[in-house]
């Protein structure tokens, strides 16, 4: 118990010294983004409400997506987000869309393309025919998707029209968005700090209201992650339930705990667009479902024990607290607090289940044409001549170094953890969990703590659906969050709490003014 509490007390020295040695450089780098001018208010708005006023004729396609667009022109110069674009075919796109509802369509016509006319925005590794989808490796640099990925194409279907695809880290796996193609993305509400990843450069462009939908993933908090940094709803939906063919070279066809999912200012988008890209198992995740919050059972974690990871940060817990008292004002009940050993061993259990994924990091980083070695690359590093990020050689060096852990163990524990998760939950409970350890952290400063990312990725792993939820900003601007966990297939229950809690503490609140008429 003594140990345990020194080394607490020591970890949080010396993470509060990371803080305060980034901090010097960091704090002198931020810059604000742009104010939202009164011709790009429309961007505040759910995609939901967007795709009713374009049906209605309130609203013109061609306007919404130059609204988006020029919005992106301004704020990208600072964010630095978007990779690729197709802003004059995305216009000749809406021209369409406005002269189809011109003409007069009916109801069933709508009802197939529930987000007729709203542009899109896509994280670069989910292929968008003819634009590029490198992976943020330097080898890809000039390929570009031959087709779309099965997300896309079912967002097409919908009627959304795609207008650009962002940043995002390289071969997806680390928790800042940057690589030696596109450099760095920066978050919108402090641009000296991380956005996360992989999705960051989605969750930059939704922030910043420079994007209405947004098309992310998520193996290990590459979803909620980002909306976290950056102050945004986003659910992760259970796993197996939306296909991934054409993310990241997949195929769609391998077993895998990731999925297809979205960042978004408005937690009421969220459900309406995982259906699209649930495609005809949308109708098994019960989104339709009704949730009293007066009912249900609510579980917290307020600590985690892995020591792997930092101690969750005071303000964080505070948030927590939070949560559990406005949750306790129109629940019959109070908040349990719940708790499992493998929550000790949250990172040796992702990297297990990433060890079952199909694409191996050291092949991936090598386009499949062989494996990369950690050593090489780093000793080349030293000398200037590696094309990978400290952060892929770190990863490689990983695999390298650190052993998997044993099967049998493994499994064992992921099983025991997920039937008791379960069971407890039922159909009517959720869990509330920390999103990380800290608010978004300066730039490179992950580096020094490369496993924060498990308080997301043990979920991932469980293959149950969470919730991310935005709780207001701290006293420096940035923003705080907390997860909903519920059991397999009980999104609503999730998104529920989710838009209860965003409302009542805070929700999303832009990074910058927005000017009214």
């Amino acid at each position: 118990m003594v140990l345990n509490a020194f080394c607490t007390c020591l970890r949080i020295w010396l993470d509060s010294l990371i803080d305060f040695m980034f901090g010097l450089f960091w704090e002198g780098q931020r810059r604000p983004i742009p104010d939202l001018d009164i011709r790009h208010h429309v961007l505040t708005e759910s995609a939901v409400a967007l795709a009713a006023k374009i049906r209605n004729k309130e609203l013109k396609s061609v306007d919404l997506v130059a609204a988006c667009i020029e919005r992106i022109q301004i704020v990208n110069p600072i964010v630095n987000a978007v990779t690729d674009e197709r802003f004059e075919a995305a216009l000749n796109d809406a021209r369409e869309v406005d002269a189809l509802i011109a003409e007069g369509q009916s109801k069933d016509y709508f009802d197939k393309r529930p987000f007729l006319g709203v542009p899109f925005t896509v994280k670069e590794c989910a292929a968008v025919k003819g634009m590029l989808c490198t992976l943020g490796l330097v080898s890809r640099r000039h390929i570009r998707a031959n087709e779309d990925s099965e997300s896309v194409r079912l967002l097409r279907l919908a009627g959304a029209i795609p207008v650009a695809v962002s940043n995002i880290p390289e071969a997806l796996i680390w928790q800042e968005t940057r690589n030696n193609i596109y450099g760095q993305t920066n978050n919108p509400h402090h641009t000296g700090r991380t956005t996360g990843g992989s999705s960051g450069g989605e969750g930059a462009l939704c922030s910043a209201i420079a994007s209405p939908i947004t098309l992310c993933s998520d193996i290990g908090g590459s979803t909620r992650m980002p909306a976290f940094y950056c102050g945004l709803y986003a659910l992760n939906p259970t796993a197996g339930y939306t296909n991934v063919r054409g993310l990241a070279l997949r195929t769609g066809e391998e077993p895998t705990m990731a999925a297809v999912s979205f960042v978004s200012k408005h937690c009421e988008d969220l459900a309406p667009l995982t259906k699209i890209v649930a495609g005809n198992m949308a109708g098994q995740l019960g989104f339709d479902r009704t949730v009293d919050l007066k009912n249900i059972n609510v579980y917290y974690v307020e600590m985690t024990q892995d020591p792997h990871v930092s101690p969750i940060s005071q303000e964080l817990r505070q948030a927590m607290r939070k949560a559990m008292e406005k949750l306790s004002e129109v629940n019959s009940s109070s908040p349990t607090q719940y708790y499992h050993e493998g929550y000790n061993h949250m990172f040796t259990l992702w990297k297990y289940g990433m060890s079952k994924e199909p694409e191996k990091f050291r092949r991936l980083v090598k386009g499949f044409k062989g494996e990369a070695n950690g050593f090489i690359e780093l000793a080349k590093k030293l000398v200037g001549q590696s094309e990978h990020t400290l952060a892929a050689i770190l990863k490689m060096l990983d695999d390298h170094i650190l052993p998997l852990p044993d099967e049998k163990w493994a499994e064992s524990l992921i099983d025991q953890m997920k039937t008791d998760l379960v069971s407890t939950l039922g159909t009517d409970g959720v869990l509330l969990f920390p999103s990380a350890s800290h608010v978004a952290p300066h730039h490179y400063s992950l580096l020094l703590r490369p496993f924060q990312a498990s308080h997301w990725g043990i979920f991932n792993v469980l293959k149950l659906p969470v919730a991310q939820v935005p709780l207001g900003l701290n006293k420096d601007g940035l923003p705080l969050g907390i997860q909903v966990v519920a059991a397999p297939l009980q999104e609503s229950l999730c998104l529920a709490v989710a838009d209860y809690l965003g409302k009542q503490l805070g929700g999303y609140i832009p990074p910058c003014k927005i000017q009214h008429s």
